[in-house]
């Protein structure tokens, strides 16, 4: 699976997020940026992000994950 292919999943499942994702074998590096975490702790934006790449981590495709996820104030402050 590509960077794209996992671009296209999350773009589906994270409305008006940006995504940035890099994919070295079946390691995939994400970076996310929207609204959608806007109000939750770490682990419940891990959750939004895990299901939708779920059925790629269920086949083996995806095999780990590395995920930053930021609302659209957080990464203003560090951009």
């Amino acid at each position: 699976m590509n960077a794209q292919d996992v671009k296209d999943l999350l773009e589906k499942q994270l409305p008006d997020c940006e995504i940035r994702v890099e994919v070295d074998g079946s390691h995939v590096n994400i970076i996310a940026v929207g609204k959608i975490f806007e109000g939750k702790r770490t682990v419940q934006r891990q959750q939004v992000v895990y299901a939708a790449l779920q059925e790629q981590i269920a086949s083996g495709v995806i095999h780990a994950v590395n995920m930053k996820t930021f609302t659209n104030e957080e990464w203003q402050q560090i951009a």
